[in-house]
């Protein structure tokens, strides 16, 4: 109800949050992220996690995967809120 998140993922005691973006070229992948986007994923996540305290322990981490045709550009730890 307040946002969409393209992945979440878990590895340890990592939870990754991960926004997806394909453009024709990467460099206009990773500009379609805004700052407005971020928040928003971190308004998604809060919910999530309202939802499930079990996650509330994990350390959260925010990445981008930029695709550009047959290329794939994964950038770990894109932003922080």
């Amino acid at each position: 109800p307040v946002g969409e998140l393209d992945l979440v993922m878990r590895r340890g005691e990592t939870l990754a949050v991960v926004e997806v973006k394909a453009r024709p070229s990467l460099d206009q992948a990773a500009g379609a992220i805004s700052p407005r986007q971020w928040q928003r994923l971190t308004r998604a996540v809060e919910w999530l996690m309202a939802g499930r305290p079990a996650l509330a322990r994990l350390c959260i981490r925010f990445d981008a995967v930029l695709v550009s045709g047959l290329s794939i550009r994964h950038v770990p730890d894109a932003w922080r809120p």
